[in-house]
């Protein structure tokens, strides 16, 4: 099972500001550039977010994640990186986006089920808010498969983990 981290970020390592907001990122959308994404989401079968994270997609005008099936993770329903693993694999799934937050990151992390980072690091400092890994994990060695940058100023770096 494939589980990827693909996430911009700020130079400074935050998702998203103190209140979870992302307008931060809309100066580098609706541009002719993709940064990769149209190819990556053709290539993932499955997608994973925390409450807060599948909170912040309800206020889009769409659904972000039509045709693929989802997994919403909160301290209240149960789900562990582990057990959702455990079902995707059950239903035939071998590629899932682990979209976010930062808490969820961290408790993949932690289990050692991500095998990829896809990091879009994007030109901005926000000087507070929501970490890359908003808690503790174990000491990892990655290993980079490719970098690419673009005219934005976006540096995309793709890693994998070394077991």
């Amino acid at each position: 099972m494939e589980i990827i981290y693909y996430v911009a970020s700020s130079l400074d390592g935050l998702i998203a500001t103190p209140d979870g907001g992302i307008d931060w990122l809309k100066p580098y959308e609706g541009t002719n550039e993709d940064y990769g994404y149209a190819e990556f989401y053709a290539s993932i079968e499955a997608v994973l977010l925390g409450r807060a994270t599948y909170e912040k997609c309800l206020e889009f005008p769409e659904w972000p994640y039509a045709g693929k099936p989802y997994w919403v993770f909160s301290r209240s329903n149960g789900n562990t990186p582990a057990s959702v693993v455990a079902e995707m694999k059950a239903r035939g799934l071998r590629r899932a986006w682990l979209v976010g937050g930062g808490k969820l990151a961290a408790a993949f992390r932690a289990a050692g089920l991500i095998t990829e980072h896809i990091v879009a690091i994007v030109p901005v400092l926000l000087g507070a808010g929501i970490p890359l890994f908003d808690g503790p994990g174990p000491t990892q060695q990655l290993r980079l498969l490719s970098s690419r940058s673009f005219a934005s100023g976006i540096v995309q770096l793709r890693y994998e983990t070394v077991l």
